[in-house]
């Protein structure tokens, strides 16, 4: 994969929605983008969802802080309530503690695993979006993905989390090395360009809209409450791991059922770790089959094998920022417009 980018300012001044979305520099602007990184600011790390160690998380502190960031570890780093990173109260005073903080410009998730829902309904937003701050992280923070977009409309950063920090950077994969860099990139005010290999099972087109997306479970999970994805209009990502096919095939039915399939710009196909079919129970259609059937009344570019999700070349990805997908014959490009 062959990844282009260039550095683009952004100021904010102001604290009122009028002047906070007239400051913030983004070609969709419904969407707030907040302020990015520059040296000395902080980076707190939380757990809101698996419980993760101070020790698992040195290489991720020790990595941010050479980019001349500096970082605030939250109560629940260390903490465990079974698989939880602390009970859900800790969590959510946590996190509630760095979406208030104004010193603080970014919040890291240190892992996945499950626990964001459990907490999401108890946090209060009203600082985080007079002032907003980038939420980092992916797989089961998919929640505050869907939730911050459609609830507030800012700006986050769906990307590897802590745990995904090489413990030797000099002898990590390059792969591994360039999608780290691109979650600095994506801190501090990169506009990213992707581009991938041409795939046989793609439908080609060019289109531009918003992205969003996450994690296929957890996004039909959120589906009928206040934290369900908006998808009209806008470029759509999915991605998944440790589930059968049938189930991957229930996922895109709830897609096309609560309409969130019929009015995309673009649907992007991550990386799907796919359960191995019990004998017997073979369920005879390919991942390709699944999302064909879907969306084969549609005529928005579709593109497959895109380089997000619970992999190594898990890139980092601007939800609620317009791009460009580009989808030919010659290739794939995502471009952040």
């Amino acid at each position: 994969m062959n990844r282009k980018h260039f550095l683009s300012s952004l100021f904010t001044t102001g604290v009122s929605y009028k002047a906070l979305a007239a400051s913030l520099h983004n070609p969709d602007p419904s969407v707030r983008i907040p302020p990015h990184l520059k040296p000395g600011d902080v980076v707190a790390i939380t757990s809101p969802a698996g419980y993760t160690t101070i020790d698992e998380l040195q290489p991720a502190i020790k990595q941010i802080e050479s980019w001349g960031l500096k970082i605030r570890l939250g109560d629940t780093i260390g903490k465990r309530d079974f698989s939880f990173g602390g009970t859900d109260r800790e969590r959510a005073q946590d996190f509630q503690r760095m979406l208030d903080d104004p010193s603080i410009k970014a919040i890291m998730c240190a892992r996945g695993g499950y626990g964001s829902i459990r907490i999401i309904d108890q946090l209060n937003f009203s600082k985080f979006i007079v002032k907003p701050k980038w939420i980092i992280g992916f797989s089961d923070i998919t929640v505050m993905h869907c939730h911050i977009g459609s609830n507030y409309k800012v700006a986050t950063i769906h990307s590897k989390m802590c745990n995904s920090f090489p413990e030797d950077w000099n002898k990590a994969e390059p792969v591994q090395r360039d999608t780290i860099v691109s979650v600095k990139d994506a801190l501090t005010g990169v506009k990213m360009k992707y581009a991938i290999s041409p795939h046989e099972k793609n439908r080609t087109g060019i289109t531009e809209g918003t992205l969003t997306g996450g994690n296929l479970k957890t996004i039909e999970n959120l589906a009928g409450s206040k934290s369900e994805i908006k998808t009209a209009g806008k470029i759509l990502f999915v991605e998944d791991t440790g589930e059968y096919l049938y189930s991957i095939d229930r996922m895109f039915w709830n897609l096309q059922r609560t309409g969130k399939l019929s009015q995309l710009k673009g649907l992007i196909i991550g990386g799907f770790r796919i359960k191995p079919d019990d004998p017997g129970e073979e369920f005879g259609r390919t991942l390709y089959d699944i999302v064909w059937e879907k969306v084969k009344n549609h005529n928005y570019p579709v593109c497959f094998d895109f380089p997000v999700g619970h992999q190594i070349n898990n890139y980092a990805l601007k939800c609620g920022v317009l791009h460009r997908l580009s989808v030919t014959a010659n290739g794939v490009e995502l471009i952040e417009v």
